[in-house]
């Protein structure tokens, strides 16, 4: 017998799911017996998939299960009755197939890399990503997908297997239109209603899972370049272009204007530098930073609130023949059936976006007679050519095929990186460029996090961490019950030093790429000395082992906010690494160093707060404090110096004039809270302010009078934000002193008040009347929170500046967890889930979380069995399928 499900709230509720069939699905002859509770107590011998799912506040799913596959059924299917649109459009995008069912038109954005395709370059490049195929040491020749899928250890790859068929099941009943929703007016809507009709709601299979996670290990590699990958063709023919665009008027290559072109449009290069994007926070307090003694770990990743890379929680109890193999809680991204952020009542741990880079350009010097060949060892090899067809929809419904012949080289995927229209990075008859991709090479990405799902100490989850290496582009801390405080950055890069970066780099292509993106390097791909090595404690070729790979453990604590390792804690800077995996002794983002600076307080008990060491409440209030670090730098300076003046210039436009303005920011709190009257002035204030404009401003000279400006300007304008400069012996305090005899920020607070005045909101107006959430649309739920430009902790991303319409936010907090012990033993996790568990609007578990989490309001998660009987809101519901 099946249970049927009601609705978890009262505004809508589940129509009644009768699945009736006792043989489809594992009726009452021996399916098992009704117990007390009313609940089915299911003989486990007599189903495929046996699973029970409990949700509690917030719509969060607990699934238990007696074996791996089960446990996989129970997750796919909560999943999908939550996030199935948007999972199954991800699907069939990286199956090659947006063309077929939406055209040629539209296009596809990967959030978090912002990576935006048409989708018939988008097909182009995913198919032709998975068709390759190489052959392994056993003669087997399998593409990327089939070696993750091969490699992943047999218990997990049945938890894929269930999930897969847990989503299957809850397709079915889709199709069926057995889901539906009644909303308070007593009318039905459909579940999922943007595809419970549409042609591609079809069953998944699992090639398409593993596809995923590949999909999700080339995020800041391979699939950075869809575009560039995707259009690459070689050159028609012709006269032999020269090896350089654009040119200089002595014909030589133009580095300058390569570079200009490059920093002044949009491209992925500049993408990759957005740490406003792609950005997390995490701290982990060991014995010696805690007022009990009792580690904490906090994990905040900024990720996206729309897309496939929203967080998703769980909680997966594996009891195998009486033995709890699996007892893990905490948030995947989408399509994964394991915790990738989470805790347990052995560790916890959380993950940033790492600096190191999982990739390289190759320059190849290519057959001026035949583009599609490349000299190797004084040779010319052919390029491997991989005929790639796919479908598009016509206007009229009808589908045609388009064929595009793409092209690799032993190294990966050939590409033209393009800035406003002209190949930087281009194939012509002399030079063409690919790339090789650490990530595409990786399968042990599952196998990482599957395992470490089941780890039973810090000490394993530190050594599996070591010996896996299939993390793929995070930094990593993880504390335990009275356990040191870890950070690792143990991920996979190329085995590139800077001896070999010296000695291969290909000029002056790698002069030009690392103005955007220090530290990539671009290398000569005519000599095997210049592929990458291999250490001896790597798990694969071509990558560092663990080695040479940076870490720490401290007592106190480890903290990292997306700059690189060097000042895990300024107490032990972390130093001698490739620059390949992060740069050293250079200036820290404002955002890290409020990250550190909090640490810093809290132990010296300079913060404001009671005592000098960390407590989980008092850690979950520094974390939603909204301070603007910017502020605390420079508000001061702005109010008593540029508002002196009773005008200011714009950049194009009139004068403008400051003292609403001024005053405004004189009262202004320095936080972006929901009451902070001000923030948005700020903002657009300091976007202005470091992005240094490069002309002069309107009506400039003879404005401002002696002291603040010498009068005429000198002919050197001095454009430094900060007057005192970095320091690499004091990183967290350095730079420091607004600069105001830059002209600049002057112009940027006058053009400020222009872009607060137009947007017709108040200069004191309240943040909460601001900021709103950009993704649920139903209702307008007020956001708190700065962008990190800002130097915000608590971190929003905006989908423009300010406008009539106020921010809306469409990325930042996501998932945010403070975890501790307590004496006995389990864990106290308290977190939020900011954008909610559901992508479907009509789903009760569509903004809830995101309406607690705009007042602040933390949810202890529930661990132990009486704790999630206490929040339960449903009856649990058991799945069954039979053998």
């Amino acid at each position: 017998m099946i249970n049927v499900r009601q609705s978890r709230l009262g505004l809508l509720t589940v129509s009644a799911l009768v699945l009736g069939l006792a043989g489809c699905l594992g009726g009452n002859g021996s399916g098992g017996v009704a117990g007390t509770d009313g609940r089915t107590t299911p003989s486990e011998v007599d189903y495929k998939y046996n699973a029970t799912i409990t949700r509690t506040t917030y719509g969060v799913p607990h699934i238990e299960a007696k074996d791996y596959g089960s446990l996989g059924y129970g997750e796919g299917y909560a999943f999908a009755e939550d996030n199935l649109c948007v999972f199954l459009e991800d699907l069939l995008t990286i199956r090659g197939e947006r063309a077929k069912y939406f055209g040629p038109t539209g296009t596809y954005t990967i959030e978090p890399n912002g990576s935006t395709a048409n989708n018939v370059d988008s097909d182009f490049f995913w198919k032709s990503l998975f068709a390759y195929k190489e052959k392994g040491t056993d003669g087997t020749e399998r593409n990327a997908w089939q070696r993750t899928r091969d490699k992943t250890v047999p218990d997990f790859q049945n938890v894929v297997t269930g999930y897969v068929a847990g989503v299957n099941r809850y397709i079915a009943e889709l199709k069926a239109g057995k889901h539906q929703y009644t909303k308070a007016d007593g009318s039905k809507v459909s579940a999922h209603a943007s595809c419970a009709t549409a042609d591609w709601l079809q069953p998944i299979a699992t090639d398409d899972m593993y596809r995923r996670f590949v999909r999700l290990a080339v995020l800041a590699s391979s699939s950075v370049f869809v575009t560039e990958i995707g259009s690459a063709q070689p050159p028609s023919g012709g006269a032999p272009a020269a090896p350089g665009l654009p040119m200089a008027k002595a014909g030589t290559p133009s580095t300058k204007q390569q570079i200009a072109l490059l920093k002044n449009s949009p491209n992925p290069l500049v993408a990759m530098q957005d740490r406003d994007k792609f950005g997390s926070n995490m701290y982990a307090f060991g014995k010696d930073g805690t007022q009990n003694g009792q580690s904490i770990v906090y994990g905040n990743p900024h990720f996206p609130w729309r897309g496939t890379e929203r967080l998703y929680p769980s909680h997966n109890t594996l009891t195998i023949n009486g033995q709890k193999k699996m007892d893990i809680m905490g948030v995947g991204l989408y399509g994964v059936p394991a915790v990738l952020i989470g805790f347990n009542d052995k560790l916890a741990w959380s993950h940033t976006v790492s600096t190191a880079y999982r990739f390289t350009f190759y320059q190849l010097q290519v057959n001026p007679q035949k583009p599609t060949q490349y000299m190797y060892d004084g040779e010319y090899r052919d390029m491997i050519a991989l005929p790639t067809e796919i479908e598009v929809k016509q206007t009229d419904g009808t589908l045609t095929k388009m064929q595009r012949t793409m092209y690799r080289s032993h190294f990966g995927p050939m590409l033209v990186l393009k800035a406003s229209g002209v190949p930087v990075l281009g194939w012509n008859q002399l030079q063409a460029f690919t790339l090789r991709d650490a990530n595409l090479e990786n399968d042990r990405l599952i196998n990482q996090f599957a395992k470490w799902n089941m780890a039973n100490s810090l000490d394993e989850f530190i050594e599996l961490h070591k010996s896996e290496l299939g993390v793929p582009w995070v930094n990593t801390v993880a504390s335990g019950p009275g356990q040191p405080a870890y950070y690792g950055d143990v991920t996979v890069v190329p085995n590139v030093t800077d001896a070999k970066t010296a000695s291969c780099k290909s000029e002056p292509f790698h002069t030009v790429v690392n103005q955007l993106s220090p530290g990539l390097p671009v290398l000569d791909g005519s000599k095997s000395s210049c592929e990458w090595d291999t250490d001896s404690d790597a798990p694969a070729p071509g990558i560092f082992g663990a080695g040479n790979l940076p870490t720490l453990k401290r007592d106190d604590y480890v903290t990292n906010c997306n700059d690189s390792y060097w000042l895990t804690n300024p107490a032990e800077p972390v130093t001698g690494y490739n620059r390949i995996i992060g740069d050293e002794n250079t200036e820290r983002t404002l955002r890290t160093r409020l990250c550190i600076l909090q640490a810093e307080r809290r132990l010296a008990g300079a913060d404001g707060r009671p005592g000098n060491k960390m407590t989980q409440d008092l850690l979950k209030d520094i974390a939603l404090s909204s301070e603007i670090y910017s502020a605390t730098l420079a508000k001061q300076a702005v109010t008593d110096q540029l508002c002196q003046l009773p005008g200011l210039p714009t950049t194009s436009g009139p004068p403008v004039q400051t003292a609403a303005a001024c005053a405004a920011l004189k009262a202004w709190d320095g936080k972006s809270n929901l009451d902070s009257k001000g923030a948005h002035l700020w903002r657009e204030f300091w976007t202005r302010a470091i992005a240094n404009p490069g002309g002069l401003p309107v009506g400039l000279p003879g404005l401002y009078p002696p002291p603040l400006f010498p009068n005429p300007l000198p002919a050197s304008l001095p454009t430094n934000l900060w007057a005192t400069g970095f320091n690499p012996a004091d990183p967290v305090r350095t730079p420091n002193t607004l600069n105001l005899l830059n002209p600049f920020t002057a112009a940027a607070l006058g053009d400020a008040i222009a872009a607060v005045q137009a947007s017709g909101f108040a200069f004191d107006a309240p943040m909460g009347m601001v900021q709103q959430s950009g993704v649920h649309k139903n209702t307008r739920i007020p956001i708190f929170g700065g962008t990190s430009p800002e130097g915000a902790f608590t971190v929003v991303s905006v989908d423009s500046r300010l406008s009539k319409a106020g921010y809306n936010v469409v990325y930042g907090n996501s998932y945010i967890q403070a975890v501790t012990w307590r004496d006995d033993g389990t864990p106290k996790a308290d977190a939020m889930l900011t954008y909610s568990v559901s992508t479907d609007p009509a789903n009760p578990h569509y903004d809830d979380y995101t309406k607690a989490y705009s007042q602040k309001q933390w949810l202890t998660l529930p661990y132990t069995p009486a704790e999630i009987k206490a929040q339960q809101i449903a009856e649990p519901l058991v799945l069954q399928e039979p053998k």
